[in-house]
């Protein structure tokens, strides 16, 4: 008799908590878009962290608490593409880039282009991670994630605003820092991701100490020292990638090495 019943549908929806967490980080970012427009520079920068730090935790979150969707990837990815894709890249239009103009009609056009160049490449790298979803090495991403991307031109208009040097007098060196972070988005250096960190619940005492030292000298002075880290991070990726190149020739000038010696041993075989 219970076959006959009818099934209730299963009802459609989505999951609010982690969902919550992106839609904050989508406004951190709209909100540095604002921010800047009107002229707070630094208020928009850490607005682009504070995007950083929610991003972060939606995934977390989601994972925690069993509410994983295909709905909350999709999401996050758009969220992604306003906090670390337009927002720093509107944020260093209208800081620096925008004075370019003042150079005349070409160096107008390298202000915008190098602002559009960062946010497409934000997008497309949003996109290809998206697509490599469950294929990548996920020790590794490949390519500079766009929330440290996002970090590093952030850290560096927080810093230059707190040396009291506005965007006006570096509106020739944004540019280049637009291209180069863009570019690292789109790029196949590989960058330690972090994710299969921590192995197991213990740690060793010094990853204490390390910890206790960045969070003091994130509060003598919080944009300098999110600056040196973001540097040090995306050059990390460089030296990896560079490393693995130079590993992999030496292994494969050895392997010929072998080959060769195997060869003169045996002429007759």
């Amino acid at each position: 008799m219970t076959d006959m019943l009818p099934r209730k549908p299963v009802r459609r929806g989505i999951y609010l908590l982690p969902n919550l967490f992106t839609t904050g980080a989508m406004f951190a970012g709209f909100y540095a878009i604002v921010a800047a427009f009107l002229g707070f520079y630094t208020h928009a920068a850490i607005a682009v962290f504070i995007a950083a730090l929610l991003d972060g935790m939606d995934g977390r979150v989601a994972r925690l608490t069993g509410t994983q969707s295909e709905f909350g990837v999709q999401y996050d990815s758009l969220s992604d593409l306003v906090s670390f894709g337009l927002a720093p890249s509107l944020v260093m239009y209208t800081w620096s880039l925008q004075y370019l103009r003042d150079y005349g009609p070409v160096w107008s056009k390298v202000g915008w282009c190098a602002a559009f160049l960062y946010a497409a490449c934000a997008a497309l790298r949003l996109a290809r991670f998206n697509t490599q979803v469950g294929v990548a090495d996920k020790r590794y991403f490949q390519g500079l994630a766009s929330p440290a991307a996002a970090g590093l031109c952030m850290s560096f208009v927080w810093s230059m605003q707190n040396f009291g040097i506005e965007g006006q007098g570096l509106c020739f060196f944004t540019p280049i820092l637009a291209v180069v972070a863009g570019l690292l988005m789109v790029s196949r250096v590989r960058y330690f991701s972090f994710k299969t960190l921590p192995v197991n619940d213990r740690v060793p005492f010094v990853w204490i100490i390390l910890a206790v030292l960045i969070i003091v000298a994130l509060t003598l002075n919080t944009a300098l020292v999110l600056l040196a880290l973001a540097t040090a991070y995306a050059l990390s990726g460089i030296v990896i990638t560079l490393w693995g190149l130079r590993s992999r020739a030496s292994r494969r000038r050895l392997r010929m090495a072998r080959r060769q010696a195997q060869a003169e041993a045996h002429p007759h075989e």
